[in-house]
This record gives C-alpha cells, structure tokens and sequence, in this order.
C-alpha cells in the first residue's frame, strides 16, 4: 500500500516550484505541462519535468501531460516515457480505447513498467464510461477527478456540498472500487478559505476517495491529517483485529469489541487501516 492522501500540482514552466517541491510533504507530486504552461512554454518546461523527475528520492512522481486532442500530446508522451516516472497523467479521458492508445505510446516511448497511467475523468462521457476506463488496463493504476472541467460541463455551479457533482462523483467511485484502482478526489479552489477545503477533504473521504489533489502547499497539512486514520480508529483497529485472532485461536466463531459484533469485513476494513497507517509512517 502507498499513501496517496495529498497529490500537489507543481506548475512545469516554474523551475523555483519544482525546486522547492523536493521540501514540500506531498505523498505525491504531479508535474504539469497542461493547464499550469502558457503554450509558448510547452516545450521548454517539457525539457525542464522530464529532467527533474528522478530528482525527489522516495517521493511518488507523476508527469501530466497535455491532452489527446492537442499538438503537444505525443511528444509529452514520448518525453514522459524516456523519463520514467511514477505514472503519466492524462487529462481527459473518456474512453477505454483512449488508454488502449496511451498504454501502446508507452511502450513504443521505452517506458519502464513501473510507469503507470492515472487517467483523468473530467466530463460527463468520462463519468458514464468510467467502469471501462478503470478495467482498460492493468497499467492503469489510480483515476483522477477534474472537478473543474466536469462542473463547466455539466453547467453546474460551485456550492458548498457539491451536490451538483455527486451523482459523477460516486459513479466514478464504484468504478475504482469495481475494478481495484485508486481514486483520488479533485481539487478545491479557494486557497483562502481553509474552513470549506477542510469540510471538503472530509467529504471526499467519507464517501471513499484514497486522497485529494491540490492546488496549493497550503493544503498540504489538513489534507494529510484528514487522509489518514486517528489514533482512536487505529486503536480500535487494533482491538478488532487482535480480538478476531483471539477468537480464531481459541475456536470461537463470535467475536465481540466493546460490545459490538465483530464481522469479517470490519476485519478487513481493520486491516486495511493498520496498512495505511504503517504505511504513512515509513513514508514520512
């Protein structure tokens, strides 16, 4: 298991931000050459990910490329695949026979099989296909919510709640979970308003998500704290899995903690915690 409760967008075209990254305590950094560089940066801060990729020790790495539908896609995907990160991002993706063409430019780029593909769902089609995207390939590993371009799309409007998104948000969800993928929630806009960007890392992980992009360093701290379990839901993981152990040893097929019925999925929930949770700690 690897944490992925903050993933920070770091602009390409800024070689200050990419420094100061290596300091920054993301669980992951996406690198972006999309929506972060003017046009006429594009290739320059191409050059400028792709060298810098290896260069943050144990840290999760990512490299965004520009769109499918844009004339610097191929040769971000070439350059991504030399590079060798974590995983290439790809934004937009509405298709399984897009991943299939994404997966094969990999390949035929060089890249490592260790670099994997996040897809971005981001439209109303992505949200529909979602279940045949997330199965499209084994190389694909973690799906992305654009939070942004799916409320342009659906006209909606930014509320508290995010009502207008939920129904995308939770097919997207059943998807990842249907097929064994990661999914990580979208960003939240306002970095001056730390009350609504913690209310919303806390709805993400109440419906489900693994972890929530972000926009800004800032987000950082809450975003890690909120992603990861307490020491009071460690403790009791604790007690329901040393109790499940317990009874097994002793032949006992009902287990009890603090007086509630112990079943074999609050096991596995209880595991999957004290994974997280090991996991966090060798990672910080």
């Amino acid at each position: 298991m690897r944490p992925r409760r903050s993933v920070l967008y770091m602009p390409g075209a800024n070689e200050r931000a990419l420094e100061k990254a290596k300091t920054l305590p993301a669980d992951a950094l996406i690198l972006d050459l999309e929506d972060a560089v003017a046009p006429d940066a594009k290739e320059a801060a191409r050059e400028r990910v792709c060298t810098a990729a290896g260069s943050y020790g144990s840290r999760e790495v990512t490299i965004r490329v520009n769109g499918l539908d844009t004339e610097w896609h191929d040769a971000d995907l070439r350059a991504a695949a030399q590079a060798g990160p974590a995983a290439v991002v790809v934004p937009k993706v509405n298709s399984a026979r897009e991943v299939h063409n994404i997966e094969r430019a990999l390949e035929l780029g060089g890249a490592p099989a260790e670099t994997k593909i996040w897809a971005m769902l981001e439209t109303p089609v992505a949200m529909l296909h979602a279940e045949e995207i997330a199965r499209a390939s084994e190389r694909l590993t973690v799906l992305v919510m654009g939070t942004n371009d799916l409320a342009k799309e659906l006209h909606a409007e930014f509320v508290p709640g995010r009502a207008p998104l939920l129904g995308g948000l939770s097919l997207a969800l059943l998807a990842a979970r249907a097929a064994g993928k990661v999914i990580l929630d979208g960003v939240y806009n306002d970095v001056k308003d730390p009350a609504g960007f913690e209310a919303e890392c806390l709805q993400g992980r109440q419906f489900g998500f693994d972890g929530k992009t972000l926009i800004h360093p800032s987000q950082l701290e809450p975003c890690n704290r909120i992603f990861a379990p307490s020491d009071e839901e460690i403790a009791t993981a604790q007690k329901i899995t040393a109790a499940f152990e317990e009874a097994r040893a002793a032949g006992r097929g009902v287990v009890t903690v603090d007086g509630r019925m112990i079943e074999n999925l609050h096991v596995e929930n209880a595991r999957r915690i004290l994974d997280l949770a090991e996991a966090i700690g060798k990672a910080e």
